[in-house]
């Protein structure tokens, strides 16, 4: 959280009007400003510096990166079934890369990120303390 602190500070005037400062002048408790950091948008520069290209993909990129894999695997069977018993076998397709996902290939469902919690008060009082 300390290497994204200019993003959330920005993010906390942005999108509720909050003054960062407010918390060490006593006046915006730990709980609200966990809540207000908690449920921060996926598009804020907070969300964005901390998970990076992860944060831009929703549920609809995932399924469409899904649905234009299981095409391209449902065509190299059809591809593979039909072709000349000696001819080569056609390429197996490369699915579509996913943010998070090592060379190895990706994960067709989307999880939650390792670092996808919030803060505790504690985190906090100790990050602003």
């Amino acid at each position: 959280m300390e290497e994204h602190a200019e993003a959330l500070e920005a993010d906390l005037l942005r999108y509720y009007g909050v003054d960062l400062l407010d918390w060490h002048r006593e006046t915006l408790s730990s709980r609200r400003l966990s809540v207000l950091v908690r449920h921060l948008p996926p598009d804020s520069a907070f969300v964005r510096a901390r998970e990076g290209e992860a944060a831009e993909w929703r549920l609809t990129d995932h399924l469409l990166a899904a649905v234009v894999d299981h095409l391209a695997i449902a065509n190299w069977m059809y591809a593979s079934v039909n072709r000349d018993e000696y001819a080569d076998p056609p390429e197996a397709p490369v699915p579509v890369p996913r943010p998070g996902a090592g060379a190895a290939g990706a994960s067709d469902a989307p999880g939650p990120a390792a670092t996808d919690r919030a803060p505790t008060a504690a985190e906090l009082a100790r990050f602003f303390g």
